[in-house]
């Protein structure tokens, strides 16, 4: 008997697994998803490198919640803290610190929060009845397995409390990882599964939600030679088409009784497979210093403003060391007048108290 080649019993498993995990409820392929907070980037460096961080490089804790398979013992006793001047009145942040457990290995415990601010509560004649600040938080915990040499494989366990005034949701979601990294070669490659989970507590009776699912790789090179690290990554691989019809510009019919005919993007195929893709590269000039770039052709496309030049969709940055610290900064352009603001701070407690001793 024949038998199948590798590649085509790896799509077939995956296909099983995609059919299941939407079959159960646990995630969504596509369509509505509740905790999109948490598809949101949490470092400087993440979010100069186009939002989404997968491949490793300098054993860096903060890039373990977007891909715990780079949890090294490399990372005991680090602590990063991250924090996001969002748009509006939006800001978030995220902190996390790397353990060891004595029996098991290096454990990284970390907490994602998002605070959007002060709204105005009012009764239905508009009259202002006080105010309250929603907010949501995300409790993790990391772990990654050395399989052998090259391979690496990692989870993440996520405690979600979203509280929306009086409404208030609990969750659970799992990532799954595996990097494969060839360090002779410069070389690193990853595979990333997200939002594999449940809504134990909805915000409204009976009306359980779908988690934000998606399945993300990339590889990543750094010359040998030359200063720089590249890297390509491609998101949302369980579902082919991400165009966007944006709702105000749909026909109007004024008969209610007819039905709404609704509108087609036609998009090449280079167009749906660009969408895909983001694409970053990181200049490190001297040991303590980098500086890094990226272009999403996706986040272009969908926040672009016809008529006006933007720089939509790009992002940069930069990260310096200065004695025990190292610092980064990211930026990320949206539309015209709108981009966030990222600063990351990291350290390893262990050598600053061998410092201070």
């Amino acid at each position: 008997m024949n038998k199948r080649p590798l590649h085509q019993l790896l799509k077939n498993l995956l296909l099983v697994a995609l059919v299941s995990i939407q079959g159960f409820g646990f995630a969504q392929i596509g369509g509505y998803s509740t905790y999109k907070f948490l598809d949101l980037p949490t470092s400087a460096r993440e979010a100069a490198l186009g939002g989404t961080l997968i491949t490793g490089g300098d054993f860096d804790i903060g890039s373990t919640l977007n891909n715990p398979a780079l949890i090294s013992p490399k990372m005991n006793g680090q602590l990063a803290l991250n924090y996001v001047s969002y748009l509006a009145d939006i800001n978030y942040g995220y902190v996390a610190t790397a353990q060891p457990i004595k029996g098991i290995g290096t454990v990284v415990f970390g907490m994602q929060y998002v605070n959007y601010g002060k709204f105005n509560e009012a009764d239905p004649t508009g009259l202002i009845t006080g105010s309250f600040t929603p907010a949501d938080y995300s409790f993790n915990m990391g772990y990654a397995k050395q399989l052998d040499s090259n391979f690496t494989c990692g989870g993440t366990l996520k405690t979600i409390y979203s509280h929306l005034d009086q409404y208030t949701s609990i969750g659970s979601a799992i990532d799954l990882a595996l990097t494969y990294s060839k360090p002779e070669k410069f070389l690193a490659s990853s595979l990333m599964i997200k939002g594999i989970g449940y809504q134990w507590t909805t915000y409204v009776a009976n009306n359980h939600e779908p988690l934000p699912f998606q399945i993300q790789w990339a590889i990543s090179k750094k010359l040998p030679k030359a200063p720089f690290r590249f890297t390509l990554t491609a998101t949302h691989l369980e579902r082919w088409d991400l165009t966007y019809v944006d709702s105000v510009n749909l026909p109007q019919v004024l008969d209610p009784t007819q039905p709404v005919a609704k509108p087609t993007v036609v998009a090449t195929f280079a167009d749906q497979l660009a969408r895909h893709m983001i694409l970053s590269v990181e200049a490190y000039l001297g040991q303590n210093f980098v500086i890094r770039l990226a272009y999403n052709y996706q986040r272009q496309q969908e926040l672009k403003l016809v008529g006006y030049g933007s720089l939509a969709g790009f992002s940069l940055g930069a990260g310096i060391k200065i004695s025990r610290f190292t610092i980064s900064y990211g930026y990320s352009q949206y539309t015209i007048g709108a981009g966030s603001n990222h600063i990351s701070i990291s350290t390893n407690l262990n050598e600053l108290y061998r410092r201070k001793s």
